[in-house]
């Protein structure tokens, strides 16, 4: 397979996104990429994170991931992003990396990436399809190649989201379909830019 490299962008305030981010970062080494596993600053201010224990908990474990970069973009192949929804949108912390991509999109350094995307929201109707759909507006403009997992492996028959993985937050940390979900959508989304990488050079 062609060398891949994938980087797994995310943001998770009290850690149900970031399991779904290293399940990923499993999967797309388990399908031979390189692969970066980074997370995008917090914003929040104190008060914020102070009046929810769980949030500034998270904050503490996860403080040996690595900030996500513009270098991250430019160098990855494929990148899957994850964000909790939040009003039927991604995060307005995920937003604001994204919102820092202009020097690379003005350059063609997004264009021909494989992108994908998973989310996670307190209840079951909490705009998980409709944050996993307003991060494709941004992968149009990128001009991305956009995978999602559809209905390509039994465990999607059992998570039911065929636009990216998803879990309700509300019922406790992802489970192993949700982690399973994730692995299979990042080794999809790198043997379709394998795929596509192998595609361009023998052309």
């Amino acid at each position: 397979m062609e060398s891949i490299n994938a980087a797994i962008i995310y943001y998770s305030s009290t850690g149900t996104v970031h399991a779904l981010a290293r399940a990923a970062a499993e999967g797309a080494e388990k399908a031979g990429a390189h692969v970066r596993l980074r997370k995008v600053a917090e914003l929040a201010p104190p008060a914020a994170i102070d009046a929810n224990p769980a949030w500034g908990r998270h904050l503490q474990d996860t403080a040996d991931v690595v900030e996500a970069g513009l270098d991250d973009l430019d160098w990855a192949d494929v990148v899957l992003f994850g964000t909790p929804a939040r009003f039927g949108n991604p995060a307005s912390q995920l937003r604001a990396f994204i919102d820092t991509t202009s020097s690379l999109w003005q350059q063609g350094k997004l264009t021909d990436k494989v992108y994908s995307a998973f989310t996670a929201s307190s209840t079951a109707h909490g705009g998980q399809e409709s944050t996993i759909l307003a991060l494709g507006n941004t992968f149009y403009h990128w001009g991305g190649i956009i995978v999602p997992p559809g209905y390509t492996d039994p465990v999607q028959f059992k998570s039911g989201n065929p636009y990216g993985t998803s879990h309700v937050a509300g019922e406790g940390l992802p489970d192993d379909v949700a982690l399973e979900a994730a692995r299979h959508q990042a080794r999809r989304a790198v043997e379709a830019a394998a795929a596509f990488k192998a595609g361009r050079r023998n052309s």
